[in-house]
């Protein structure tokens, strides 16, 4: 099956959106602003992240949350809202990660199906692309679990454990990336079931306590998450080089 018949064939059968949490401080950056609005070549890192998702014809919307006070949402998303965008802005966002997401999706409440399949996405991830996009979605595909784009881990691994240095096994360990999509029933039902919000450290952990296990999709370098100033510089050659996945 060719990717112009996969597509036609996924638009037809589910609908898939995107929910992008970006009410962070981004507080390891030191910078003035939150790192979602930092500069990543020419274009801010959220607009970069949102733009994205609107080169992928399987998104049908994207949803950014942000606090109710953010002062800078309307300039870097001024399409948002306009009659034909396929981006809103949600400001409903939490203290936490979590908090912003839970809200997001209780927010889409009347416009999701329970089948519909939302992809959570780090704000500070500028470097995924519709090709990604497509591989987290075909290679998903009806698993009842979900999944999450993933990097399977090469380097050797080590763990202080107390005066002495172990060497870890990195047979089977990965590193999880996002998106991390599930279908929007099975997304509300894992955030609202977890009690212990320093134990959920993504998505697919909240998925992994209900006793389901999600589908590991390779993703790939570019799609890294920015956290430090470091990092900028490698964002910016992954995005300037654009090479096919």
């Amino acid at each position: 099956m060719t990717n112009q018949t996969n597509t036609a064939a996924l638009r037809g059968a589910t609908r898939y959106v995107a929910l992008i949490p970006a009410a962070g401080v981004g507080a390891r950056m030191a910078a003035g602003s939150p790192k979602q609005y930092l500069h990543i070549g020419a274009k801010r890192m959220l607009r970069h992240t949102v733009d994205a998702f609107l080169s992928s014809p399987l998104i049908a919307h994207t949803y950014v949350v942000v606090s109710a006070d953010d002062p800078f949402i309307d300039a870097v998303l001024s399409d948002a809202g306009r009659e034909g965008s396929r981006v809103t802005v949600l400001r409903c966002g939490g203290a936490t990660r979590m908090e912003s997401i839970r809200n997001g999706l209780h927010a889409l409440g009347e416009v999701l199906g329970p089948d519909d399949r939302v992809l959570v996405h780090d704000a500070a991830r500028p470097g995924l692309n519709a090709a990604l996009i497509e591989r987290l979605i075909v290679e998903t595909g009806d698993h009842a679990a979900g999944g999450l784009l993933a990097l399977p881990v090469v380097d050797t691994v080590k763990r202080r454990d107390g005066g002495s240095v172990v060497t870890v096994p990195r047979d089977g360990l990965w590193l999880a990336q996002t998106p991390q999509m599930f279908s929007y029933a099975l997304l509300c039902r894992a955030l609202d079931a977890a009690t212990d919000p320093a134990a959920i450290t993504d998505d697919a952990s909240a998925v992994e306590a209900l006793g389901l296990a999600p589908k590991l999709v390779e993703g790939h370098p570019r799609n890294l998450k920015v956290t430090l100033p470091s990092d900028i510089r490698i964002a910016e050659m992954y995005l300037a080089a654009d090479e096919p996945i």
